[in-house]
């Protein structure tokens, strides 16, 4: 019954968060490090905001089930 209803949840995830989640997460891997190199931020500074981005690109992803529970979505390649 789990295993249902994480498929469910997965399945209603939409293209849209997906997109978000992914640009988010190329924001605080990629475009964010190079920024703060540019301005001259500190590296504690640059880990907080980077968290924060993983964090929100995290949550775009994650939906409730039917229970109320959180259900993120995997994706595996093989």
């Amino acid at each position: 019954m789990a295993v249902e209803n994480a498929l469910t949840t997965a399945q209603t995830v939409t293209t849209g968060n997906l997109l978000i989640g992914t640009g988010l997460a190329f924001a605080s891997l990629i475009l964010l490090p190079a920024v703060a190199t540019h301005l001259g931020m500190s590296s504690t500074l640059t880990g907080a905001l980077r968290i924060a981005l993983m964090r929100a690109s995290s949550r775009t992803t994650r939906k409730r089930n039917t229970e109320g529970e959180e259900a993120s979505v995997e994706f595996c390649c093989h």
